[in-house]
């Protein structure tokens, strides 16, 4: 299935129905008075939010969703049929856009949660609700109001508790395969992971979701690579897991600037970003001497001020030790 982050779509809640204009006509009642039924209520649109769903591909198929219009009144005093609610039920993490003011309208957090993005339009009054005591037979009645109209921009931002970040081919893919059921494509060539993936890691009886956030490199905050469509994924995690290949580095200076080049990255589309908790990781170590990975764990440590873990996601060395550090940053505050 195609990773779909962003939609544009029309929405028209239902036209409420109109009221009706009759008298009574029976057998032996030759004044029967006003018995126009009123009109039916527009139907809503809803956005339902369901963590079935993980793209908005299901909604990109078509341009515009209409709910169904209210029926119209008719006599002997019967009300027109309410329109059906319209429920687009959308991925956990929708932010829903007016398209035209750029305005938030809703952000969707929840299992189940349901918000109303256009009222239906209101039934008219038949005229038996304008019968008074100074008018006995009224002839009129009241249409039913149009629904609402919205273009709308769908959002997608994945809700997870820790994103793994890092160049492609870090070992993102391949380490989030290992803490979870998750199980995205892996090949030996960059960009591997062309969409995010989420996975539930179990640490005890706790459980954390982590987010796979691919194709950063450098520029991605200006479009290069994929890194831009993925960026807004982080927004939302409490930490970052930042995975950095050194088996494929000569030099100790290579390790540092791809952590710093990211973490430039990060910056430049939101400087929120390096506030994150964040732990780094060495990967790939299977690859690696012992002494080459002591080497770049002490260089990193020392320009980084900070610890390293050496892990590998294909023999699980220092997983063990990865889960529940992972666990602690997104259990601790600020």
């Amino acid at each position: 299935m195609r990773f779909i982050d962003e939609v544009n779509i029309e929405v028209i809640s239902g036209a409420g129905g109109n009221g009706a204009s009759s008298f009574r006509r029976e057998k032996f009642v030759p004044f029967g008075g006003p018995d126009g039924g009123n009109g039916g209520m527009g139907g809503d649109v809803i956005f339902e939010g369901d963590e079935n769903f993980n793209t908005l591909i299901h909604i990109r198929g078509r341009k515009t969703y209409q709910a169904p219009d209210g029926g119209k009144g008719l006599g002997s005093q019967c009300d027109g049929a309410w329109g059906e609610p319209l429920i687009l039920k959308v991925p956990v993490g929708t932010l829903v856009i007016n398209k035209e003011t750029d305005e938030i309208i809703h952000d969707i957090t929840a299992h189940g949660q349901k918000v109303t993005v256009a009222k239906g339009g209101r039934g008219g009054l038949g005229n038996a609700q304008f019968k008074s005591a100074t008018n006995q037979a009224p002839s009129y009645s009241q249409q039913g109001t149009p629904g609402e109209k919205f273009q709308l921009k769908l959002e997608l931002k994945l809700l997870a508790d820790i994103a793994l970040i890092g160049y492609p081919n870090a070992g993102k893919s391949t380490l989030i395969s290992c803490i979870s059921a998750a199980k995205p494509k892996i090949a030996d060539y960059p960009f591997t992971t062309l969409e995010p993936h989420l996975g539930v890691v179990a640490i005890g009886d706790k459980s954390i979701v982590v987010a796979d956030v691919p194709g950063l490199i450098e520029n991605a905050a200006e479009g290069k690579g994929l890194g831009i469509k993925f960026l807004k994924h982080i927004e939302r995690t409490k930490a970052l897991v930042h995975l950095i290949d050194c088996s494929m580095f000569i030099e100790d200076y290579e390790a540092i600037e791809a952590y710093a080049t990211i973490r430039q990255e990060l910056e430049k589309f939101s400087p929120e970003f390096l506030e994150k908790k964040e732990l780094v990781c060495l990967t790939k170590i299977d690859a690696m001497t012992e002494e080459e990975i002591d080497r770049f764990k002490k260089v990193l440590e020392e320009h980084l001020d900070k610890k390293i873990l050496p892990i590998s996601g294909i023999s699980g060395r220092n997983i063990d030790v990865l889960k529940p550090l992972m666990l602690k940053m997104v259990q601790s505050e600020n």
